[in-house]
């Protein structure tokens, strides 16, 4: 076993892989050979550190060093410099040791600052693939003590006290789910982890799969343990090809280590877990249609009651929670439901973790207490709005969701006050949509989703949103008219009621919140025939003022259809009978002359 002097960790989650991570990491590895120093420095791949923004990123220690926006080609000088004649490259240093920027830890950084890691303990700390790094950070120990010291109604009762809450979007108390279950005759019992993540800009369940597999694994035989289950299932999305490799690789150890299989730990307990891969359906994200693709039907809902804690799985009870959800189950053994419950507030105890993206300064991965306010988090924590811009609104909770405005910034995030306010946790997606986004264009890029996404089987969901997004689409391309409106939200409220699944249940809740609180941008599209954001393409026209324009000619040699014509020196035209609305121009020109009115 090598001591090395030396660590270097590098972000492997999957935006910093697809900013090249893996190749620099290996890059790293070849050129501490060319130096002949291999058996001295260290190079682990752990999960997403949660700033995406500043990807790839990469730790030093034991100085602490923190690199932002690695390449490839910095590798020979990072390696040079800082590991052979330990000098830090200081242009590409977010910071040069925790000391030097001030702070003892991460947590002082004010991307951190009011993060509190429970689900994301493990994430950007440990090597995902990696057992003993596990183990060595308590793993498995929370598993040990409920098989030996904590009969499984034990269990139950400490997941109930903590009142943890499924974090997939429902927020259905977990102990009780559990404890239903368990109360059930009916044998053989099944656990199943919803990893079916489909949300548009969501990789919350994502991340914790890649960078802490083993902390579901445990989780997953707790709860198999506490319920009277010997088999679990994974299902996720065969698009995240790392997470179920890294899953591949954790149940393979977990075996080996005797964790999973028959008699863990000598307690006579046996419990295993197996994955299925999901075709990428968004609706198998609702239980009952994830079931049926499990049993290899098509992945459609059923109607509920029975619910799977009584007829599930091949009609046997049956657990299904997200991965978020078992992130905390190890912690909640460990730690106690008293220290868990003491976070968050009195119905919403614990943490949630988001997926912080759209007109944010950081976009990245975040967990934060429940209870926390939407402008501490798009603030102090996201940095606020880029470029100088304006905030207008935060989606949540994907295209089931619903926008909140800058009115409500200060609303605490937990599942009664979003819902409130015609959105939803959701699975912790969180868009921030700044000035240049259009309402009325958003709720019709959500809207495509869900009709895409719809299983068919029942009709409000199948035809209705397909009507609705017809309507959203009139209205964006300037043929809108005030019927139109009314027949919109009348529409949407009657999906709302009649839809079979969640999916369908909630699909208008775009709609419904653009029109409650943006409604004069509708008005605008359908009365004036303009976008006032400028991002509907028909309601949109390119002018030159001509106090501005410097007569280059720059943007009549971009224009694609000769639309712009002019002489030299001379303030250009724009021909918007020939405009096609490409926005070359305005992207080319030097003096800011053309405007988009």
């Amino acid at each position: 076993m090598n001591l090395f002097r030396g660590q270097v960790l590098i972000c492997g989650g999957t935006g910093c892989a697809l900013e090249g991570a893996m190749d620099i990491a290996n890059s790293i590895k070849n050129e501490l050979k060319k130096h002949r120093i291999e058996n001295e420095i260290e190079v682990v791949r752990v999960g997403c550190l949660g700033l995406c923004e500043l990807g790839p990123i990469m730790f030093i220690f034991p100085e602490g060093t923190f690199y932002s926006k690695v390449s490839l080609k910095d590798v020979p000088e990072l390696v040079e410099e800082h590991l052979v004649n330990g000098r830090i490259v200081k242009r590409l240093a977010y910071f040069e040791s925790l000391e030097d920027y001030g702070v003892r830890s991460l947590k002082d950084v004010d991307f951190y600052k009011k993060q509190i890691r429970i689900a994301l303990k493990n994430c950007g700390v440990i090597d995902p693939e990696n057992i003993d790094e596990y183990l060595a950070l308590d793993g498995y120990k929370a598993l040990e003590q409920a098989l030996t010291h904590m009969s499984p109604q034990e269990v139950i009762e400490a997941v109930k006290k903590s009142g943890l809450r499924g974090r997939g979007g429902g927020g259905f108390p977990t102990g009780l789910k559990w404890e239903l279950t368990a109360k059930q005759a009916n044998k053989p019992k099944y656990i199943i982890c919803n990893a079916d993540e489909g949300d548009p800009g969501a990789f919350m369940d994502r991340s914790i799969l890649e960078g802490d597999p083993h902390a579901v694994l445990e989780a997953m035989a707790i709860g198999g343990y506490a319920i009277g289950a010997e088999e679990g299932f994974i299902y996720v999305r065969a698009e995240y090809p790392l997470a179920v490799e890294r899953l591949k690789i954790a149940i393979r150890q977990a075996r080996e280590y005797g964790l999973l299989g028959e008699n863990i730990l000598g307690t006579g307990f046996n419990f295993n877990i197996d994955i299925r891969l999901g075709a990428g359906a968004f609706v198998c994200g609702e239980e009952t249609a994830l079931m049926n693709s499990i049993e290899g039907k098509r992945g459609m809902p059923s109607p509920k009651p029975p619910f799977p804690a009584e007829s599930g799985l091949w009609e046997k009870p049956s657990v299904i929670n997200n991965v978020e959800t078992f992130a905390n189950i190890a912690q909640i053994v460990l730690k106690g439901s008293e220290w868990f419950s003491s976070i968050g507030t009195e119905k919403n105890r614990g943490t949630k973790v988001f997926a912080l993206g759209g007109k944010i300064t950081n976009t990245g991965l975040i967990e934060v207490p429940m209870g926390i306010t939407l402008r501490e988090v798009i603030y102090d924590i996201g940095g606020g709005i880029p470029n100088g811009k304006s905030f207008k609104a935060v989606q949540t909770g994907g295209p089931s969701g619903g926008c909140i405005t800058a009115a409500e910034l200060d609303t605490a995030i937990d599942y009664d006050s979003l819902s409130s306010l015609g959105s939803m946790m959701g699975s912790g997606g969180m868009i921030v949509l700044d000035e240049d986004n259009c309402m009325v264009d958003m709720a019709r890029f959500y809207l495509d989703f869900i009709k895409d996404e719809s299983c068919g089987k029942c009709t409000p969901c199948r035809i209705g949103t397909k009507r609705m997004l017809e309507i959203l689409e009139k209205i964006t391309e300037g043929n809108g008219t005030l019927e139109d409106l009314e027949i919109l939200e009348d529409l949407a409220k009657k999906i709302k009621m009649a839809s079979l699944c969640g999916l369908g249940q909630t699909a208008p809740n775009p709609v419904l919140s653009t029109l409650k609180y943006f409604k004069e941008e509708y008005m605008a599209h359908v009365v004036d025939k303009k976008c006032p954001a400028g991002s509907c393409t028909a309601l949109v026209e390119y002018n030159i003022n001509s106090d501005k324009c410097r007569g280059c000619s720059l943007c009549a040699r971009q224009c694609p259809v000769n639309a712009i014509s002019g002489k030299i020196r001379q303030p250009y035209n724009i021909d918007q009978s020939k405009c096609v609305k490409c926005g070359a121009c305005i992207n080319k020109c030097p003096f800011k002359a053309i405007e988009k009115i």
